[in-house]
């Protein structure tokens, strides 16, 4: 299974003015290329705060790409996974009443923290307290061909400490949010020069004043 990642991010590598403020900052462009990757992929994994900032999650609307899903013998909308070391989700957001299959993956406290209410499709446990990749993956359907990470920071620093992302969509979009409070690309690790993970740029396109960036993992 591939597993990329996409963002939009300001041209100080940031992907949101604090953890808390949804992102508005990319193009309908931007947002037609998230779109198209979504409709792409089998499953779309997104961190708790990321979903606590939005409300929602990215689902598929466009009718020309439900019909590609169509065609490609897919489910008309892929797995949307939270993923929630903790287990609290506020039941009461927007993101339950969406059309979508919803997963949870959490820890043995998280579940437990989740306890018997409604929402979710089907809950993964991976871990006591803290999030074991190896163990969450094999959970994840065989049959899946791409898994899309959509954030946030924290969540991508996790599966890229764990060696799990092989491809990344980034746009860069034209301002500058400064360094606080300003939630960055990568939380929560720190690679030095000689052992920063290295990427191979497959495309760059610039559409109007944003550039559109594709790497692979070396």
């Amino acid at each position: 299974m591939r597993v990329v990642a996409v963002l939009a991010t300001s041209l100080d590598g940031r992907i949101a003015e604090a953890a808390a403020i949804p992102a508005r900052f990319g193009s309908k462009q931007d947002q037609q290329r998230l779109e198209a990757i979504v409709a792409q992929s089998d499953a779309v994994l997104m961190g708790a705060a990321t979903l606590r900032a939005y409300g929602s999650c990215r689902s598929v609307t466009y009718p020309q790409l439900q019909q590609q899903r169509r065609d490609r013998g897919q489910p008309l909308q892929p797995v949307q996974i939270i993923c929630s070391a903790s287990g609290q989700v506020n039941p009461a957001c927007r993101f339950f009443q969406q059309p979508v299959p919803r997963w949870l993956l959490t820890t043995e406290q998280g579940r437990d923290r989740w306890g018997s209410q409604s929402g979710f499709d089907r809950i993964l446990t991976a871990g006591r307290a803290e999030l074991d990749w190896e163990d969450a993956f094999t959970q994840f359907d065989l049959a899946w061909q791409q898994l899309a990470v959509l954030g946030g920071g924290q969540l991508l620093g996790s599966l890229l400490a764990a060696d799990r992302i092989e491809e990344l969509y980034l746009t860069l979009c034209p301002l500058l949010l400064g360094a606080r409070p300003a939630s960055p690309l990568v939380a929560g690790l720190h690679f030095s020069v000689a052992d920063a993970p290295r990427w191979k740029l497959l495309s760059a396109e610039p559409v109007g004043d944003e550039l559109f960036l594709h790497y692979r993992r070396r």
